[in-house]
């Protein structure tokens, strides 16, 4: 059986876990917590009601969220001729064509998320075994794979994060740092939920948010009032 620490074992007697909190009062909690000796990320968890195993009930998305995440995010991209100054320009970490492919497929993966022109991708999809696990493939429905490079790097810099809901209907995201405080906390959580909402699939019948909870690196989680937050 795992010890929990100290910490954890005071924090979890300040949550009730039968009760949904409203949003404010669900972080305002969460920012009374024991503090670690860190900056705890904050995360957000969801469970949909969605058949994942339907290929019309997929959800996946991204969302920039104001407040950013905290991270210093690498950004290597695959473009050529003028995209690679305009991606350098708007402070991509790493820019090239083949000659980047080869280094990755060479085994280099030093960045944390990747965009490509269009016409780029027919040498990037060589790189799937390499990009796929990791979740690294440009996709043009996340916005990675697009002409307009300068504000795919700047939207990733900014604090963009993708969501995929797993084969059980539940999805996971970060929302920022203890540090962001209150006030951008809760609004980096009421755009991640509203980009849930608008990719919500046509074909989902009945209530399509049914839980969500927040909760600190290594604190118990919140849930909250998804009344406050979904349109059923």
């Amino acid at each position: 059986m795992q010890r929990r620490g100290r910490n954890y074992r005071e924090a979890i007697t300040k949550v009730d876990r039968t009760k949904r909190y409203q949003i404010t009062e669900a972080f305002e909690l969460l920012l009374s917590l024991p503090k670690r000796k860190f900056d705890e990320s904050v995360d957000i968890a969801c469970r949909l009601g969605i058949d994942a195993s339907k290929s019309d009930q997929l959800v996946r998305g991204s969302v920039v969220l104001p407040g950013g995440t905290g991270k210093s995010v690498r950004v290597a991209v695959f473009a050529k001729g003028e995209k690679q100054t305009e991606a350098q320009g708007a402070g991509a970490d790493t820019v090239g064509g083949e000659e980047l492919i080869n280094k990755v497929s060479g085994g280099w993966m030093e960045f944390d998320r990747v965009i490509a022109t269009p016409d780029m991708m027919a040498l990037v999809s060589k790189l799937g075994k390499v990009l796929g696990p990791r979740g690294l493939m440009p996709n043009p429905k996340m916005g990675t794979v697009t002409f307009d490079v300068a504000q795919a790097v700047k939207d990733q810099k900014a604090g963009k994060v993708e969501f995929r809901a797993d084969k059980e209907g539940n999805l996971h995201s970060m929302l920022g740092k203890i540090s962001f405080g209150k006030e951008k906390l809760e609004s980096n959580f009421r755009e991640f939920v509203e980009a849930i909402l608008r990719v919500k699939p046509s074909s989902v019948k009945g209530v399509y948010l049914r839980g969500v909870t927040i909760s600190t690196t290594m604190g118990p989680g919140i849930k909250i009032d998804t009344s406050a937050v979904s349109l059923g």
